[in-house]
């Protein structure tokens, strides 16, 4: 009975399609010249989505390093730093973030005597990459870690310092290990994205929601929504996996 009745579902869904009364899909029916227009406008938002993404992304890999490095020192009180930081940003959740960001940090840059607005695109920006820094530093802490400390000392022994030693060594062999998860916080970075469309930024859930205002058929156009996300994580899931056969970080082969 449970095959038939998951049989059945798709089923149902196709055939309630064809019924105009229950069922809406024409709002994004390519075929037709005001479905094509939503479908433009839904996916117009694709580009933002992306540079949010791509940019915070590449702030979070950086500091995330930046951050990861005292978690390593030998002084206790980088540790602690490394540590008050992790465990602070990762305790806030985004939404929360991102509004004090877009909202208070100008007030702060303002008391201090600057003036620093921030738009919906930085603001975004600023608050996934800060978020996904905590994430990211452990990645890294845990990744240079894994590396033997065989592999430090015979660094030392021809003469790298502890930067060359990093550069050179360390960090080669770690990334090769920590791409997957890394990949995963991009993903998530995607993902989190989203969130920008409740300060005003023009992404794609918020070309979303603004077809939801004026065509009242949610569920179709949600369902367009959830496809584009789908295509972008399965193309950056597709281009993670070409990085790590280059790279060598898939195993198998």
């Amino acid at each position: 009975m449970k095959k038939i009745f998951v049989f059945l579902i798709p089923v149902l869904l196709l055939a309630g399609c064809s019924s105009s009364s229950t069922w809406g899909w024409y709002v994004i029916d390519p075929r037709t010249e005001n479905g094509w227009i939503n479908v433009k406008f839904l996916l117009s938002g694709m580009g933002d989505t992306i540079l949010i993404s791509v940019i915070a992304a590449v702030i979070s890999i950086v500091v995330g390093l930046v951050v990861a490095l005292p978690a390593l020192s030998e002084r206790r009180w980088l540790r602690i730093v490394n540590r008050i930081y992790v465990e602070f940003v990762r305790a806030i959740p985004l939404l929360p973030m991102l509004f004090w960001v877009f909202y208070g940090l100008p007030i702060v840059f303002k008391s201090m005597g600057m003036n620093v607005p921030i738009d919906p695109f930085w603001g975004a920006v600023i608050t996934l990459a800060l978020s996904d820094s905590a994430f990211t530093a452990e990645i890294y802490r845990a990744g240079i870690q894994s590396i033997a400390k065989g592999q430090t000392e015979a660094a030392q022994t021809i003469g790298l310092n502890y930067l060359q030693t990093m550069r050179y060594v360390i960090l080669p062999q770690a990334i090769r290990r920590i791409l997957p998860p890394l990949a995963n916080q991009f993903i998530y970075i995607v993902k989190m994205s989203a969130f920008a469309s409740v300060i005003g930024m023009q992404e794609l859930t918020r070309r979303a929601n603004e077809l939801v205002v004026t065509e009242y058929r949610p569920l179709e156009i949600y369902s367009l929504l959830v496809l584009e996300y789908l295509v972008l994580v399965l193309i950056i899931s597709a281009g993670v996996r070409w990085l790590e056969r280059k790279m060598g970080a898939d195993e198998r082969e």
